[in-house]
């Protein structure tokens, strides 16, 4: 019997690393920034074209790499930060196991001008699905430049199912900010196309999250720094007010390195517990400084997983140290005892101002197990105890076994509704308890109602009063351009002023509240994607609108409120589903309820 085992070849290989290590343009970029970031670079120039498809192209002024070790970085696993097993318990760079160059080798063609500042001359080599094509000396600067071209190009169903250029460039700004806030010392610059998304000068971390987020942001947030034997937790938390129930920046680091850690974002999150509402979420930018050794990087080759040695204590210690920002940065309100010139408010006296207590009536025979006319016969008028009968009693809704069509339940539900915990609107329906998501009801209706007014050009716009200015970040401002059209087609109408800031000077009829919270809520919502049906541009912006407008969680309403808003959902195409294809509502069936009662 022959032999079946085989050493698959080196291609092969790094299309199967490639698979894990590049997942779309946004790795490539991460990958070669941080290379350059370890070659020492004080200024990172980074252009893209649509969204790293076509191109990216990666230029620093590292140590730059001699014509060896040029051609020798595309080998797999060939690396200069470490040399032994024991060196991954020390690691001071971002990169370290030697995957990153030759996957991205052998998924697309790739160019690079490199230069040593002892040497002459530099070398150019171009290298496409791992196969050298030409290596030759050339004249450069002294550094790195990695030019990408045609991502996949070899590997067409990975290149099938990127997203849109706007979401793959939302990726690539995402995976930006994550490297750009860890070294504000550094200067870097993002091109896409001929547009500038970003040109950050080298300061310090605070000047460097106003670059990035903007001033508003910067301003809503509390500095954090505490040292222990176990290590170091420094950054900023932000104020409660500023927690917001979708879009809050929240990053953590260790040693330089991104991370995603649900066990510290938990702890986070316990520290401000009763200080922000259910379901809202802050911001915060933490920065844990550890031993090396007390860390283990080399969990998934994104390296964005990450285990702890002393992972409760940092937990307590990251507790302590959230806790002790709020406390000491958030001003308490205090009670003001000084009335000098104040209203005179009338105190309550009981000897003077009395009141006869309410009287409280109900029918003590009434039971709702018997049928009405059982009810009515045994309370014929006035009970011995005097109390007079009301004109009719209380029914109770008539529930029954049989399950009915759903367009059939808005005749058969009951008048009288119940909210439960501001949230949920519970109706007695025919089958048994209709129980209706209150925000995702509005989301449907609203919905519906946008898209239908964009769809007839029937959308009129308002002027706001005195005009609005929001500042953007980077990365919303390019957001904001890929959606500027059909905001304008909504009645929106914002005038650029330079530097990422646009004027609200109107926006969509009969929408209240602030107009800078909804622009900004909308920009911010523009990169979530609705369901596979959501076609056009159009669709989804109206989901985004119907977003920052719909009735919130929270939100008290009243029996005439639900009674309405049911009213409305039952009118709408699709009652069961919001647009993004979540729930809207549930029936729990009389049968069930017998049975858990029974």
């Amino acid at each position: 019997m022959s032999d079946v085992i085989q050493l698959l070849p080196d291609t092969v290989a790094n299309q199967i690393a490639a698979g894990e290590v590049i997942q779309r343009p946004a790795s490539v970029i991460k990958e070669l920034v941080e290379n350059a970031v370890d070659a020492g670079a004080r200024h990172i120039d980074v252009v893209v074209v649509d969204a790293g498809r076509t191109s990216i192209q990666v230029i620093d002024d590292g140590k730059g790499m001699s014509e060896t070790d040029a051609r020798l970085a595309f080998e797999r696993h060939a690396t200069s930060k470490i040399r032994k097993a024991d060196d991954l318990f020390a690691l001071h760079t971002m990169g370290f196991r030697g995957e990153a160059l030759p996957s991205i080798a052998a998924v697309a063609q790739v160019e690079l001008l490199t230069r040593m500042a002892d040497d002459e001359v530099g070398t150019r080599l171009v290298i496409a699905a791992s196969k050298v094509v030409n290596q030759e000396p050339v004249a450069c600067p002294v550094g790195c430049n990695f030019k990408v071209e045609n991502l996949f190009y070899n590997v067409p169903v990975r290149r099938k199912f990127l997203k849109s250029n706007t979401t793959e460039l939302n990726n690539i700004l995402s995976a930006f900010e994550r490297i750009v806030l860890v070294y504000p010392e550094i200067a870097f610059t993002l091109h896409s196309g001929n547009s500038e998304l970003m040109n950050l000068r080298s300061g310090n971390l605070l000047q460097r999250i106003t670059d990035v987020f903007g001033k508003h942001c910067a301003q809503d947030l509390l500095p954090v720094e505490v040292k222990t034997a176990v290590g170091t937790v420094s950054g900023y938390v932000g104020k409660p007010e500023a927690a917001k129930r979708k879009g809050a920046r929240q990053f953590l680091f260790v040693n330089g390195r991104y991370m995603k850690h649900a066990y510290f974002h938990k702890a986070i999150l316990s520290a401000y517990e009763r200080l922000i509402g259910e379901g809202t979420q802050p911001p915060y930018l933490l920065y844990f400084d550890v031993a090396p050794a007390d860390i283990d990087v080399n969990i998934h080759p994104t390296k964005t997983e990450i285990k702890f040695e002393n992972e409760q204590p940092l937990w307590q210690i990251l507790v302590a140290a959230v806790r002790d920002a709020l406390g000491r940065f958030c001003d308490v309100p205090a009670i003001d005892f000084d009335t000098e010139g104040r209203p005179d408010i009338p105190v309550y006296d009981p000897r003077r101002d009395a009141f006869d207590a309410p009287r409280v009536t109900y029918n003590p025979s009434y039971n709702p197990f018997k049928s009405v006319n059982d009810t009515v016969a045994a309370y014929p008028g006035k009970t011995e105890t005097g109390i007079t009968r009301m004109e009719e009693p209380p029914v109770p809704p008539t529930l029954f076994d049989t399950a009915v069509e759903t367009p059939s339940l808005i005749s058969e539900k009951s008048p009288v509704h119940y909210q439960y915990k501001g949230r949920y609107i519970m109706t007695a329906v025919k089958s048994g308890l209709m129980i209706v998501d209150q925000y995702r009801a509005s989301l449907r209706i609203l919905y519906e109602k946008y898209r239908t007014q964009t769809a007839d050009h029937t959308m009129a716009s308002q002027r706001v009063l005195f005009p609005e200015a929001v500042v953007f970040s980077q990365a919303d401002a390019a957001r904001l351009e890929t959606v500027l059209p059909q905001l304008s087609a909504m009645g929106f109408e914002l005038t650029s002023l330079g530097g990422g800031s646009y004027a609200v000077n109107a926006i969509p009829a009969g929408i209240d509240g602030d107009p800078v919270a909804l622009v900004r809520s909308i920009v911010s919502d523009s990169d979530r994607q609705g369901s596979p049906s959501m076609t056009t541009a159009a669709d989804q912006l109206a989901l985004n609108l119907a977003r920052a407008t719909a009735v919130p969680y929270g939100q008290l309403l009243s029996n005439e409120e639900m009674e309405g808003l049911i009213n409305q959902l039952f009118a709408c195409n699709n009652v069961n589903y919001t647009p993004d294809g979540r729930a809207i509502l549930c029936i729990f069936p009389q049968t069930d309820i017998e049975q858990l009662l029974g």
